[in-house]
């Protein structure tokens, strides 16, 4: 489903220049790997330069879908990046990518339900859909559809924030410490019922942790962080 070699996203100029890089991922339908690292290691940039928020300085292979598919083969993003194809990267972004953020970021004046059909919405897609449905039924959102924001606990958004992110059927998830600002036992309940919904919807999905201890009760593979002057590399770790 993913697939990338040798990508290379630079931060900042000069001596100050700090480089991430991925000498190469795969991640297939169904599977969601964790990205770990110490604070400032670039985790976060590594997961904003595969979610085409960055662009690298420099790759060699970016592919995203089904390479068995004949209706619908896998996407070359090297040459969207390469051709600097802006709108073909922005659609990339928007109807084959799903985020949760560290904060949620929900939208304060709409209700659950309306935060969870907006990306459905922008994409001239129906607002409903049975794989919405059963979301929220996982993730037990049925009595919080019709409130905002403002009136969940932090748990609770961060719930809503996950259907959000998949309401519009992506094919890759990128998640930046979904779990950061829970209490332990919450913190386990998402992540148990996020690996869920990766694995019934068939998605791919990257999860950027610091919890390494709840990343290996679940025996979840990691790419880990090796910091080196002026370079982190990421790479698979046991």
């Amino acid at each position: 489903m993913l697939d990338i070699k040798n990508l290379l996203v630079r931060r900042g100029a000069g001596a100050l220049a700090h480089h991430v890089r991925l000498p190469q991922l795969q991640v297939g339908a169904g599977e969601i790997l964790a990205i770990t690292g110490e604070s400032g290691s670039g985790k976060s940039t590594l997961l904003e330069a595969i979610g085409l928020l960055l662009a690298p300085v420099e790759l060699e292979r970016f592919r995203l879908g089904k390479t068995t598919s004949a209706t619908q083969p896998a996407q070359d993003i090297a040459r969207l990046l390469a051709s600097d194809d802006q709108p073909g990267l922005a659609a990339v972004r928007s109807r084959d990518l799903g985020f949760i953020l560290q904060s949620g970021g929900l939208l304060p004046f709409l209700s659950v339900r309306d935060n969870i059909s907006l990306p459905r919405r922008l994409l001239g897609m129906r607002a409903q859909s049975a794989h919405i449905d059963h979301a929220v039924e996982v993730l037990r959102l049925q009595g919080l559809l019709d409130k905002k924001p403002h009136a969940l606990s932090i748990g609770e958004r961060q719930r809503v924030a996950c259907v959000r992110a998949i309401a519009h059927e992506p094919l890759l998830l990128l998640a930046d410490e979904p779990t950061a600002a829970l209490d332990p036992h919450s913190a386990r309940r998402l992540f148990e019922l996020l690996l869920s919904l990766v694995s019934s919807m068939g998605l791919s999905a990257l999860v950027v942790s610091h919890d390494w201890a709840l990343l290996k009760d679940f025996g979840l593979p990691r790419l880990g962080a090796i910091s080196r002057q002026g370079e982190t590399l990421f790479e698979p770790m046991d």
